[in-house]
């Protein structure tokens, strides 16, 4: 059976809770497929990528768990492969269906409040770079899309890294706003800095998982590894 290895970026500093989360997701994408065996490391976890690479059957292609073609999804993951020639598939923050499920799924979130998207104002919460262009033009670019597909007005983007701030996006809102944190899986900056800015700008409406966890993404990742290997049958 083909093989799909999901690789995240994982935590320098304690790579196993973010391993073990990585699992458990992975799990998740199991679980929408039959035809393919899915694994699953962290760039962060000392020799678990390499091992993970080792382990594949010639039939195999990762599927890297970011939400930017950046540096890691390049440079950094290609250079961990052993030389093995393995597909890389693109990330999920580039995924051309990723802005109609998030919008489906926020209809039926802001329907369950009783509000509609028009008057649902959104602050997507993204990490950014303070050396590079391109995660900033992703969240963008995806926030420009998300709100077409919602006919909501614009939506308000932030970012760890960079300005605006999540602070300065979330500020002036009530408690019909959503704030959904464009990241792939919860780790440090989701569990520590967008709260945080979230308080500092007296943020009172609902705070949404991160995206990578919202329902639709499993089967979603599922899709593009079967599609992967009939490609290539």
């Amino acid at each position: 059976m083909p093989e799909l290895l999901i690789v995240a970026h994982g935590q320098p500093s304690d790579p196993d809770p973010a391993e073990a989360a990585l699992a458990r997701f992975a799990a998740r994408v199991q679980n929408e497929t039959s035809d393919l065996t899915i694994r699953s490391a962290t760039l962060a976890a000392p020799g678990r990528l390499e091992a993970a690479v080792a382990a594949l059957p010639e039939k195999a292609a990762i599927y890297p768990l970011f939400m930017a073609k950046g540096w890691f999804v390049t440079s950094a993951l290609p250079a961990r492969l052993n030389g093995r020639a393995i597909p890389v598939l693109d990330p999920l923050g580039v995924d051309p269906d990723l802005p109609d499920l998030t919008a489906d799924h926020l209809r039926t979130v802001i329907a369950d409040r009783n509000q509609s998207p028009a008057e649902t104002p959104i602050v997507l919460a993204a990490h950014g770079s303070g050396r590079s262009r391109n995660p900033a033009r992703v969240a963008n670019d995806f926030a420009l899309a998300l709100s077409g597909k919602l006919g909501a007005p614009a939506l308000r983007v932030g970012f760890v890294e960079e300005q605006p701030s999540i602070e300065e996006a979330a500020q002036g809102l009530d408690t019909t706003a959503i704030c959904l944190p464009f990241f792939a899986l919860l780790g440090g900056h989701t569990i520590d800095d967008v709260p945080r800015a979230l308080d500092a700008a007296g943020f009172t409406g609902l705070r949404m998982p991160v995206l990578g966890e919202l329902p639709p993404v499993p089967a979603l990742i599922a899709r593009r590894g079967e599609a992967c290997f009939h490609t290539a049958t």
